[in-house]
């Protein structure tokens, strides 16, 4: 593919050439020859309107040819990497929709099939996803592959390792050049299962994108992925307007989730009762956890971030949460219990920060916490804080949020790019 991608190149290169003389001499020839005709000879030149539809035809056909040369060079330099990423966890749609800014064909989120394509720096993306893609179903149109799978639970393992056995049946027929992997990792990091499929370890799979902090990162063939949004229930890419950034918002906070019992969301909801503070953020307990919402409760909790300056974040299983940026979406200020949790997360050999270390690396905006304790405090400054202070604030977390997601798929871009492309060396 290089070498003949060089060869097309250079015989372009020669082409150019030869046009730029063949113009340069016939413009030469004819400039001159009516140039010599108009000084030495006042008489009328009955070939002179000829002479000059013919330079004009000259001077169109290298203009032509020069503009299919730039085309030509220019269509290598998009097409040069074909990439087709198989959606098959719901973290995919994050990927695709709010980091990459994609659209998806039919729009209907329940539709068995649904496709979307993009240009990107020099990669061509294509994106698939819904229950009918299924392996061996559908047609493989790009020797480089990005699995999207859900590592979170054995039954989810289990679904993952089928697709990853699909892709290595690819490989080994040269379907299929590359692989890499967008994971949703297990909440405690156990992704052990993972590791005998990369390519370090003598499997196929090239790189590794995974959420939470998996100590294994190591910016070389694994990279920590942002955790996103809930998108497996529909919550929606957000397009900040004018009254988000500008209009007062009714409550200082809210937490709308489940209070687990023995856990620190016990220690918040007493907090949040003394002194009334309750009274002044948006609260909605619950014992148990839902996966799924009903439009009445979804459309509660988006109205309670839109209308609360600060999102309280405690932690869960992991300290990341959902919550974190589906309240940067509507531009209210995250407030979160930095504090690691249980299991194999942690601190890797690239980053010393755990937990959220992708976020902190990246600058987050967000007031962090220890204890619960401390929120009494940062309520009270904000009852004082201005309207226009709080815009300020709005404008600085959406601003962030924005170019976090840029940068993250620049990086996923490039990324692919540096590992699937062939190296010019040699």
């Amino acid at each position: 593919m290089r070498g003949a991608r060089r060869r097309l190149c250079s015989a372009l290169i020669v082409a150019y050439g030869l046009f730029s003389l063949y113009a340069a001499y016939t413009v030469g020839r004819l400039s001159g020859f009516t140039d010599h005709v108009a000084l030495g000879n006042e008489e009328w030149n009955p070939w002179d309107a000829d002479e000059k539809n013919q330079l004009a035809a000259s001077q169109q056909r290298y203009e032509a040819n020069l503009k299919m040369i730039k085309y030509a060079r220019s269509h290598l330099e998009q097409t040069s990497l074909r990439v087709q990423i198989w959606g098959k966890a719901a973290i995919g749609l994050y990927l695709w929709q709010h980091i990459f800014g994609g659209h998806l064909e039919p729009a209907d989120v329940t539709a068995q099939w649904r496709e979307g394509s993009q240009k990107a720096g020099k990669t061509y993306f294509s994106f698939l996803t819904g229950p009918s893609v299924v392996p061996g179903y559908f047609s493989v149109e790009a020797e480089h592959v990005v699995l999207v799978l859900n590592g979170r639970e054995p039954a989810k393992i289990a679904y993952a390792t089928q697709w990853l056995h699909y892709a290595r049946t690819l490989m080994e027929t040269r379907k299929i050049q590359h692989v890499a992997v967008v994971l949703l990792g297990n909440e405690q990091c156990n992704n052990a299962w993972i590791q005998p499929y990369l390519k370090r370890n003598g499997g196929f799979v090239n790189l590794l994108f995974v959420t939470y902090d998996y100590a294994f990162v190591n910016e070389e063939d694994i990279f920590q992925w942002p955790l996103g949004v809930a998108t497996y229930r529909s919550f929606p890419v957000v397009e900040p307007s004018w009254s988000m950034l500008h209009d007062p918002r009714s409550y200082l906070c809210n937490f709308l989730g489940t209070v687990y019992k023995n856990s620190s969301r016990e220690t918040l909801m007493e907090i949040l009762k003394q002194d009334g503070l309750d009274k002044l953020c948006w609260i909605a307990a619950r014992e148990q956890w839902q996966p799924q919402e009903t439009n009445e409760s979804f459309k509660n909790y988006q109205d309670a971030l839109l209308q609360s300056d600060l999102t309280l974040c405690p932690v869960g299983i992991n300290t990341e949460c959902y919550r974190i940026y589906e309240a940067c979406s509507y531009g209210s200020l995250p407030v979160i219990e930095d504090v690691m949790t249980p299991g194999d997360c942690g601190n890797s050999s690239m980053y010393h920060s755990a937990p959220l270390q992708l976020l902190k690396t990246m600058g987050a905006p967000f007031i962090f916490i220890k204890n619960w304790k401390e929120l009494p405090a940062i309520l009270e400054k904000e009852k004082k804080m201005s309207l226009q202070g709080k815009i300020q604030r709005r404008k600085k977390l959406l601003e962030w949020y924005r170019n976090f997601k840029a940068w993250m798929r620049q990086k996923f871009i490039n990324t692919l790019e540096n590992s699937f492309l062939p190296s010019d060396k040699g």
